[in-house]
């Protein structure tokens, strides 16, 4: 197996860490996305027979689905190396040029949410994409020239949470565009099994289930779960997590058995008792909580949505019987039709 050099334009935090920690390194341990592991090994086999690079790659979906896991594994199976960067801090076409020539033959270019990549840099990734070649402009004014400089032939990897944000050009530039799903909760349970053995740590099967039913189908969530029982179980219990340990320590950490955290849960409430169950849009609500409305869109709504505590209509939230049951709420009748709005 090749060597992998993994660049970064900006300081990884404790949980990038702790998630590269326990990231699969090869196809053969992803756990979950069959589809999308079974279209990648093809790609994969085919790169290596026919000795040229994997076509460009877009992953898109929710958070922590396994993006970047992906764009991971991918050196590894290749034997080649990744250089990874995010759409944010390519501010000038300048800002490519360190990772675009330092390149090897085959390697990766990962861009993480490709779809904040500002459109002048995007237009210079262009033919970079398609001739593996890029235009640099030296000088200014009418004493301005065009340099070509041709590079190695390497594979973009872009991960967008807002595929819909994508420009059509770059989107038609990758030739594999798959789309990540939430997990299943065995998956999850599973996930977390072989997580909690990279830690060292015992967990009982039922445990491993909990920790699932609460994690949002999302791996991220699950490791995040998992890392905090671990810690509760060493401080408050012999160090193994137990059904017991596990649910003590998500009831402590304020996540519910629908597994929605305080933020879900206070989205919910200010749904139905702020705007009385909808319709209402995401920039009233996000005003409302005072959060970003991406933070809404992209890490709180996804699951809202498919648990259908919430639907989008026309106009704008809405939220279900569900959430009402939830709350221990009673839906607002509206108002009978032709009845007078003043009396």
């Amino acid at each position: 197996m090749g060597r992998q050099t993994v660049l970064t334009s900006s300081p990884g935090d404790d949980e990038r860490r702790r998630d590269a920690a326990l990231r699969p390194r090869l196809l053969s341990e992803v756990i979950g996305q069959k589809a999308v592991t079974q279209r990648l090994a093809i790609a994969v086999n085919a790169a290596k027979k026919l000795r040229e690079p994997m076509g460009h790659i877009l992953f898109d979906g929710p958070p922590g689905l396994g993006k970047t896991t992906f764009a991971t594994v991918l050196p590894n199976e290749l034997g080649t190396s990744i250089q990874i960067t995010s759409g944010p801090a390519l501010s000038k076409p300048a800002d490519l040029l360190p990772f675009l020539t330092n390149l090897e033959e085959g390697s990766i270019l990962f861009i993480d949410e490709i779809h904040r990549t500002p459109r002048v840099v995007e237009e210079f990734i262009y033919p970079a994409m398609e001739d593996f070649r890029i235009d640099i402009v030296l000088g200014e004014g009418l004493s301005a020239r065009t340099i070509s400089m041709n590079l190695k032939r390497f594979t973009l990897v872009g991960a967008t949470t807002r595929s819909g944000m994508l420009s059509g050009p770059l989107r038609d530039r990758f030739r594999m565009q798959e789309h990540l799903e939430f997990y299943s909760v065995e998956e999850l349970a599973q996930i977390v099994q072989v997580n909690a053995r990279k830690l060292d740590t015992v967990i009982t099967a039922e445990a491993a289930l909990e920790l699932a039913k609460r994690s949002r189908g999302t791996p991220r969530v699950a490791n995040a779960r998992l890392y905090w029982a671990r810690n509760y179980s060493a401080s408050e219990g012999d160090g193994r997590i137990t059904l017991e340990s596990a649910r003590a320590a998500l009831d402590m950490q304020e996540v519910d058995r629908e597994g929605l955290d305080k933020q879900d849960r206070r989205y919910l409430e200010t749904l139905v008792d702020v705007f009385a169950g909808g319709p209402t849009g995401a920039e009233a609500l996000a005003a409302t909580m005072n959060v970003p409305a991406d933070t809404l869109s992209d890490e709180i709504e996804p699951y809202l949505l498919r648990e259908q505590f919430i639907v989008r209509s026309p106009r704008g939230r809405v939220a279900t019987a569900k959430t009402f049951g939830l709350l221990g709420k009673t839906p607002k009748k509206p108002p009978e039709e032709g009845s007078a709005l003043f009396e």
